[in-house]
């Protein structure tokens, strides 16, 4: 197995991964500024164009999970590149989507390419020496938030001052220069589960439960929460993920292996991560609004989209500068503890938003706050998944605690919309949220990233030391730099 052998060796190959979580990151976000836009551009309803924000979340629920254990079964670098070819793909057909359809299917085939960021993660696992590997996790994950901060000024810039299509023509562009270096410099190693087969059955399962159950979920505020729709597609999901569940205990090699899956450290840090992608999400929700309300409102802020991207930035950025930070308290204090700090600074900044909402400042160092939370949160909890998982399942692993946070922030999405579209004002005849419903949401967001320090709280302590962690907090399985 390859495995880099020095410092400058490994320092590349962490930032070739991150620039590659980046330009994962920047293809989902960059849509964001774009959206109040997509009715006039494609002369449709904002029903018809809210299905390609819908797409690229039911792509991306499908993908994370089934590119996971292709890459333990065929290479982790291998899949990553694979998943690098829908990326470009889908932000060429977006750059010349002549209508609404054509721009769903575009970014429904950029949900195919979220992969990337949890496979570069457990492809650290083969890369990166021991002592370095909780730094090099932190700065992977990381890239989601820095994905974020770039991506949303820069979107804004290009929409105010160019063709919106530049877009994604430059998206694709950078994607295409992240795979060729990882073609180039990120080392083959070998497939962790190599000669298991492709559980295709537990796929197409998993598949039609998330994408119903998605579906209820983000569309359920549309469609109503009581229709039968709504209620259908949630039974479906039901009955399917329970006998997905039922198949997936069964078959030899199964996509997600639940037993691995029911252990303690990794159930909890799962159930966490739900809540930790909810905590996250309610912010992006949030402020963005906040800051480009018209002043009039009392409340609103009055500023730009680009301003708004420019405020916000800060915080997407802090993630980075803090992310050696959550390393080292990883390796000295341990992923369990690092975990608990971040969402309860998490919780923190949600207070910090209820003072401070009044002004791009105090909304400024909301982001800060809430964002160092999420650094340490991130940073943790692909660590504890790692140190209690088998080299054969770090893919599945990673992808799977992934597609917990995705549904964290879809759930999050779901119910802070409701909950900003049942508390609202009218300004020049169009409803928006007051100045209460934004505060709703704020302790949402708080009391949520409360449970998530509770729940991590519980994840418990294993005995033997591993990933530079001490005894108290380190795995009982297979330590994560060990070789077969």
């Amino acid at each position: 197995m390859a495995r880099a052998e020095t410092a400058p060796k490994t320092g590349f190959i962490v930032g070739v991964l991150a620039l590659a979580g980046i330009a994962a990151s920047i293809t989902q976000t960059m849509v964001t500024p774009l959206i109040p836009q997509l009715p006039a551009i494609f002369a449709t309803s904002p029903a018809n164009t809210a299905w390609i924000i819908t797409a690229t979340l039911l792509t991306a629920a499908v993908a994370v999970p089934i590119s996971g254990r292709l890459g333990d079964l065929f290479g982790k670098r291998r899949m990553i590149l694979v998943l690098a070819v829908p990326l470009i793909l889908g932000g060429l057909v977006c750059a010349v989507a002549p209508n609404v359809e054509i721009m769903i299917t575009g970014r429904a085939l950029q949900g195919l390419g979220s992969g990337m960021v949890p496979l570069g993660i457990a492809l650290l696992r083969d890369l990166v020496p021991t002592d370095r590997l909780p730094s090099a996790i932190a700065t992977v994950s990381a890239t989601l938030g820095v994905g974020g901060a770039i991506g949303l000024p820069v979107s804004a810039a290009v929409i105010e001052f160019a063709d919106w299509r530049t877009l994604f023509v430059g998206g694709a562009a950078v994607t295409l220069l992240v795979a060729l270096a990882i073609w180039r410099f990120i080392p083959v190693t070998a497939a962790g589960a190599a000669g298991q087969r492709f559980d295709g059955l537990g796929a197409i399962g998993l598949a039609i439960g998330l994408v119903s159950l998605i579906l209820a979920v983000s569309k359920g505020s549309e469609w109503g929460w009581a229709s039968p729709l709504t209620l259908g597609m949630l039974a479906l999901a039901v009955i399917v993920l329970v006998l997905w569940g039922f198949w997936e205990t069964r078959t030899t090699d199964p996509l997600v292996d639940l037993r691995t899956a029911a252990r303690p450290r990794v159930l909890l840090t799962n159930i966490a991560s739900i809540f930790v992608g909810f905590g996250m999400y309610a912010s992006m929700l949030v402020m963005p609004q906040i800051l480009q309300l018209p002043s009039a409102t009392g409340y609103g802020l009055g500023q730009s989209i680009l301003a708004a991207g420019l405020w916000m930035a800060p915080a997407g950025l802090m993630m980075m500068l803090l992310s050696p930070v959550s390393g080292r308290l990883i390796r000295t204090r341990g992923p369990k503890f690092t975990l608990v700090l971040g969402v309860s600074i998490l919780a923190a900044g949600y207070g910090v938003g209820l003072v401070g909402m009044g002004s791009t400042w105090g909304l400024l160092l909301t982001g800060i706050v809430i964002n160092s939370g999420v650094a340490f949160a991130y940073g943790a909890m692909p660590a504890i998944i790692m140190s209690a998982v088998p080299r054969s399942e770090t893919g599945a692993a990673n992808g799977f605690n992934t597609l917990m946070r995705s549904l964290g922030t879809t759930t999050g999405a779901a119910v802070i919309g409701l909950v900003l579209a049942q508390m609202t004002t009218d300004l020049g005849g169009t409803a928006v949220p007051t100045e209460w419903g934004f505060r709703t949401a704020l302790i949402l967001g708080a009391g949520v990233s409360v449970v998530a320090a509770i729940i991590a709280a519980c994840i418990p302590a294993a005995k033997k030391a591993d990933l530079g962690i001490p005894a108290q907090d380190a795995p009982t399985e297979e330590p994560v730099g060990s070789a077969r």
